[in-house]
């Protein structure tokens, strides 16, 4: 169960309990570009992590998710809530036990990971643990575009309904609204 790999990443001592990371968040397949940037404590879980990427891209919490990270294109360290869309051979950690700080460890910044998010839909994000940081956390610092509707069908069905081929859209969704001020993590 990757015991060996979990040890490595519960626990770093040297990060102080007021430091932060600060995350930039990239929805991957979409144009133009939909992205975060914001401040997370040090201490939080992966659990907590995920929390704040749903508050802070506008999803509604209702799919299934996970972490993936690892060298190149082989993303066989999974961190998740559940060992569902997990292949045997790859590592799995329970989100609950892994922490920010103990994931960084003494690795250089920057660090990118994926986070997947609704497994039918397929939305694909790519975390960058751009830097290590004293300020206020959690907290939303920038970012451009609304989050794409829940349930449109991925980045293909998000850009039918951009380009009006989606009867079902909701006529106040406004693709370029984002406010970073108007979040709350």
């Amino acid at each position: 169960m990757g015991s060996k790999v979990l040890e490595k990443y519960v626990f770093a001592p040297y990060i102080g309990a007021m430091d932060s990371f600060t995350i930039k968040i990239f929805l991957y397949e979409v144009e133009p570009l939909i992205w975060r940037r914001c401040t997370v404590p040090a201490a939080t879980t992966f659990a907590e992590l995920h929390q704040i990427i749903q508050k802070a891209m506008g999803w509604n919490d209702e799919q299934a998710h996970q972490f993936r990270w690892g060298k190149g294109k082989r993303l066989t360290h999974v961190i998740a809530d559940t060992q569902e869309q997990v292949a045997p051979q790859d590592d799995f950690q329970d989100e609950n036990e892994v922490t920010l700080a103990g994931f960084v460890g003494r690795r250089k910044l920057p660090l990118r990971l994926m986070y997947r998010y609704d497994f039918f839909d397929d939305w694909t994000h790519e975390l960058v643990i751009e830097e290590k940081t004293d300020t206020e956390a959690p907290k939303m610092l920038a970012g451009e575009r609304a989050c794409p509707p829940e349930d449109c069908g991925g980045s293909f069905g998000y850009k039918e309904c951009l380009e009006g081929f989606a009867e079902w859209m909701d006529d106040d969704y406004d693709p370029e609204a984002f406010d970073p001020s108007d979040i709350e993590l």
